[in-house]
């Protein structure tokens, strides 16, 4: 039976919802009654989450409730930054609450549905691989919510390298494969994920999947009221 660890990054401002988020936190959101944050841990929950981690940081207390009221049955570590670490430094903030296996992180602000989930069960089925470190990426045609021509990685020679002119436009999905190793060396608190993906590059350990399904990433308050409409 599947068992595995997911940390859902929750500790941003949200400040491209801009109004939205004045007095609550962009995972608490609603699109189709669900706030995003419980459409993230239904959606993982299905596919065998067992524990699950959120680093907070603003409106904090907001989710801190949140949880306690909709989700107190649950395996569920609030992990609250009183200075906002940046991504990479929030994952490593909670290395002590994982073991030395594989786990999963994923941005707050994706919303998940049943047309993902063959995906992401295809992407899972790769956690328990020695010390693996995967992104799950989108191609521009299936992505909701991110409006640019360049993208962030592409596939080459089966490792992951970084998105250059002319390449095809793909684009991060919010959703990776870590394992707590990569952050030995990182003596920073304070720090993007994009350094540990440069040191995964540079090393060529970093690989990556390609979703089939579209992806909807509520980066935006224009997004969000298209998707809601």
């Amino acid at each position: 039976m599947r068992n595995f660890t997911l940390m859902i990054l929750a500790a941003g401002f949200g400040m491209r919802m801009q109004s939205l988020t004045k007095n609550i936190p962009k995972p608490l959101l609603k699109i189709n009654n669900s706030t995003l944050l419980t459409n993230t841990i239904n959606f993982f929950e299905n596919l065998g989450c067992k524990k699950f981690l959120i680093n907070t940081h603003y409106l904090h207390e907001n989710l801190k409730d949140y949880i306690n009221l909709k989700h107190s049955n649950k395996n569920i570590y609030l992990i609250y930054e009183p200075q906002i670490l940046d991504t990479g430094g929030g994952v490593k903030n909670s290395i002590m609450y994982f073991d030395s296996k594989n786990f999963l992180v994923v941005n707050a602000d994706i919303y998940w549905d049943e047309s993902n989930i063959n995906d992401v069960n295809n992407f899972i089925d790769i956690i328990d691989q020695f010390e693996n470190y995967f992104l799950l990426l989108s191609n521009q045609k299936n992505t909701i919510g991110i409006e640019r021509s360049y993208g962030d990685f592409v596939i080459h020679n089966d490792y992951v390298r970084r998105w250059m002119e002319g390449d095809p436009v793909i684009f991060f999905s919010g959703l990776q494969i870590l394992n707590p190793k990569i952050f030995d060396n990182f003596e920073s608190t304070k720090f993007s994920m994009n350094k540990i993906w440069d040191k995964l590059i540079l090393e060529k350990k970093l690989k990556a999947k390609i979703m089939k399904s579209k992806l909807f990433h509520i980066g935006d308050i224009k997004t969000f009221n298209k998707i809601i409409s």
